[in-house]
């Protein structure tokens, strides 16, 4: 009898305290309308920097305008009144009202309070407004593609994530539907944790997105599109020592309160994550830390630059191709030579070289908390011929994600450790507990004599090769590097003459990293080099984290 009693008042709890105002809202409206189901589901959060929370996803209320034709006397009439309140299309609103036997139709939905009582006040026949709810993105389209959006199950006719954390949250943001209530007798039956509701684990989710840095990384990638046209933009801001996400866009985007003009389904899906793309010169720096670190060369090594060789039959180049002579590995990556690049990455081996490169988690997924992660393509790293390691050495014949690089990249930033790129710090379940996400991070794989060799070379190109030097910070020490990457035709084999994908990584202070920086756009119209097209952005964002977060100077 105490067990039943138990079960009883757990039964209770859950209906009125957890879930009775879902319940008191269908109460209402099943009166006026056909029953279905009230939305409900947890919110997200963006977290500022001061630790205050901000509604990034969450539930919009308001009321829906319906009629029952069955009962409308006076369509003219009613519409007249109506429109007092309301604007509605006449001939829609008279072809609604003329359907014979209907007993409902839909005319507005999400409509504020004041006209929706005032409709209510007018005790119109056959016309009714009734709460309804619905998924709210106040941002509009700040986060879109890491948000995601919802959709309809089709096969069990329930509300679902389809993208984004909607999708990979999507069993702790969903609500226990308030029409699918299981007697609580038959709780008892089916174990102490179902019947306590131990296994409702629903919740909402704290992002590790700053605002104010998501929407500077938009204006400076939405100023960046207008400037170069590309197919393609997007950029990361991370802390390389925890893996915490604190901004991640990319375009086209769209708003997710307004999904009826996205004309192509694609639009939804994050490049970020879900695409994979050679990513050229910056992926120097890892060959560099490869070589140095497996002894294959020493930061004072020197080697002939030719300006081009020929392995396994086939020809590569400086992207000059120009012949340096004698050239220390500093000028490896102040001038961007592919050749230095080869000649390193072959003197390590071909065993050891794709050893290091897994290492850096460049042949795995990055774990991120987004779904439909694509697979990085290093194929050609697991049983490679010479040309194969040299070109990889440069970024080409490899590809990796956007996410993905900037891991492998913030191991040169962190001090050798892997870490897990991830959007969400915190999950507070509705049963009051609190889950914090923990940085997960593996390693050292390098040595710290590696990385500071490495770092200082980073430093050496922002202040003396970078613009000419130009955007060398006095106070500040900023690691950088470009990329400019051949865009593969998939259609005739072999690469575009002309068309190219920019990238850029950077992070500061260089010794002690707060943020690593990448960004990337995928063929920009009128500039050959990532160097013309992104080396300002990536300054200017710099300057505002440096200001922001009033980051004390370091030299």
């Amino acid at each position: 009898m105490l067990f039943g009693a138990g079960v009883l008042c757990a039964s209770l709890y859950s209906t009125d305290i957890i879930h009775g105002s879902a319940y008191a809202a269908k109460a209402q409206a099943q009166y006026a309308r056909p029953i279905a189901p009230l939305f409900a589901r947890g919110s997200i959060f963006f977290s500022g920097k001061d630790g205050t929370e901000s509604a990034a996803a969450t539930l919009g209320s308001g009321y829906l305008l319906y009629m029952n034709p069955k009962q409308i006397t006076d369509a003219a009439g009613a519409y007249e009144a109506l429109s007092h309140f309301v604007t509605l299309d006449r001939a829609s609103f008279m072809a609604k009202a003329l359907k014979p036997g209907d007993p409902y139709e839909e005319l507005e939905s999400r409509l504020d309070a004041g006209p929706a009582l005032s409709i209510q006040a007018l005790g119109l026949k056959g016309i009714g407004v009734v709460p309804e709810t619905w998924r709210s993105y106040p941002g509009g389209t700040l986060a879109a593609h890491e948000l995601g959006v919802i959709g309809e199950d089709t096969s069990s006719s329930t509300v679902t994530g389809r993208y984004g954390l909607e999708r990979s949250y999507n069993s702790v943001l969903s609500r226990i539907g308030v029409g699918s209530s299981v007697n609580a007798f038959a709780q008892m039956f089916a174990g102490w944790d179902a019947a306590f509701g131990g296994d409702d684990r629903s919740g909402d989710i704290v992002t590790t997105i700053e605002p104010t840095v998501q929407a500077y990384l938009e204006k400076i990638l939405a100023q960046t599109e207008t400037a170069w046209h590309p197919d393609e933009i997007g950029g990361v801001i991370m802390d390389p020592s925890t893996g915490e996400i604190y901004a991640m866009s990319s375009h086209p985007t769209f708003d997710p309160n307004d999904l009826k003009s996205v004309r192509s389904t694609s639009v939804l899906s994050d490049p970020l994550v879900e695409h994979v793309y050679e990513m050229g010169s910056i992926m120097k720096p890892l060959t560099m830390s490869a070589a140095l670190d497996s002894g294959a060369v020493t930061a004072s090594s020197t080697y002939e630059d030719t300006g081009c060789m020929t392995l396994d039959q086939k020809k590569i180049c400086n992207y000059d191709h120009k012949a340096r002579g004698l050239t220390t590995l500093q000028t490896i990556l102040s001038q961007s030579l592919n050749m230095g690049a080869a000649t390193i990455a072959l003197r390590t081996g071909a065993t050891v070289f794709p050893k290091y490169f897994t290492s850096f988690g460049l042949a795995s997924r990055s774990g991120t908390d987004l779904p439909n992660e694509a697979s990085p393509l290093l194929g050609n790293l697991k049983n490679p011929k010479d040309i194969d390691i040299a070109t990889a050495s440069y970024g080409q014949g490899i590809a990796v994600s956007p996410v993905g690089m900037a891991r492998a990249l913030s191991v040169i930033a962190n001090g050798g450790y892997v870490v897990e790129p991830h959007l969400v710090k915190e999950i507070d379940r509705t049963d009051g507990t609190v889950q914090k996400i923990s940085p997960q991070r593996m390693g050292p794989v390098l040595k710290p004599e590696t990385i500071d060799e490495v770092k200082h070379m980073l430093v050496t190109v922002v202040d003396t090769a970078l613009a000419n030097g130009t955007i060398k910070r006095d106070h500040y020490t900023v690691a950088a590097k470009t990329g400019t990457a051949e865009i593969a035709d998939h259609v005739n084999g072999g690469y575009y003459s002309d068309k190219y994908l920019h990238s850029f990584f950077g992070f500061f202070p260089a010794y002690s990293p707060r943020f690593i920086v990448f960004l990337y756009q995928v063929y920009p119209k009128g500039a050959q080099y990532a160097s013309e097209t992104l080396t300002k952005p990536f300054d200017d964002l710099t300057s505002f984290l440096i200001n922001y977060y009033n980051i004390p100077p370091d030299r």
